[in-house]
């Protein structure tokens, strides 16, 4: 037993360290992860920020910046955009015949998805680094001590570990990388449909209901009062049930989806 799982773990970081290299020979999907949420926070911060402004509160917890109400859902594209890189590059190896080529070397399964897995969050640590490096240039402050920093990192991370199964899905179903590309669009729309980039008080009835209650907009709200002193109550229940379901899901549907993939 101790060597069977010996073996596992071994291959296991061999297939991290792959996936980790082979973002040298397509450095366009790392490149969009960590840049395009940047992006939206310049966009937003310089080009709608002094809007937005008036209708924060100058002496709340958000300071009447802006961008202290942006940063906090800004976070959760970071995994969405992601889910396209994981999801093109489980596809490649599924279509490429990379997958039959490593278990006809006795790669465990458990290895080959740990591979696009572990990789996969690794890009999200370093995305989520840069977008804090430049909403604190950008004059980002936040309150929050290091217990509430480290519950908002978990959050964030079990909300990631949760798409990343679900693209790790869409990659093995998927028939080609444009489909590949294609399937997770919803995951990447709906953080903009909610409370992460705007409050959501003026919008009218049946957007605003639509608005609070998708899976993103309660944890936007989470990370935004751990992180700036807000009151999450009644919202901190529905994002962990949310990012609970979407691990949970995206799991098992990951693992049937490859076993079914490789039978035979």
């Amino acid at each position: 037993m101790s060597t069977t799982l010996a073996f596992t773990l071994s291959d296991s970081s061999v297939m991290v360290r792959r996936n980790l290299v082979r973002l040298r020979r397509y450095p366009t999907m790392m490149f969009s992860t960590i840049a395009m949420p940047v992006v939206i926070l310049l966009m937003m911060t310089f080009f709608f920020g002094g809007a937005i402004e008036s209708a924060l509160a100058a002496d709340g917890p958000l300071d009447g910046k802006y961008i202290n109400y942006l940063l906090p859902g800004l976070l959760l594209f970071v995994p969405s955009f992601l889910t396209v890189a994981v999801a093109v590059s489980v596809n490649q190896d599924v279509t490429e015949g990379i997958i039959n080529r490593l278990r006809s070397l006795a790669t465990p399964p458990t290895a080959i998805l740990a591979g696009h897995f572990v990789g996969a969050l690794i890009q999200g640590v370093v995305a989520v680094l840069f977008l804090l490096a430049a909403a604190f240039a950008l004059g980002f402050r936040s309150e929050a001590n290091a217990l509430d920093w480290l519950l908002a990192g978990g959050l964030l991370l079990l909300l990631t570990a949760g798409l990343v199964w679900i693209a790790v899905a869409m990659g093995v179903v998927a028939p080609n990388p444009e489909s590949a590309s294609n399937m997770p669009l919803p995951l990447l729309f709906l953080p903009y449909l909610g409370s992460g980039l705007v409050p959501t008080d003026s919008m009218p009835n049946g957007v605003r209901q639509f608005a609070e209650y998708q899976p993103f907009s309660p944890i936007a709200d989470t990370l935004r009062g751990l992180l700036m002193g807000l009151d999450i109550s009644d919202r901190w229940p529905w994002a962990l049930g949310w990012c609970v379901v979407f691990l949970i899901v995206g799991y098992f549907w990951a693992v049937t989806a490859f076993r079914r993939s490789t039978a035979g």
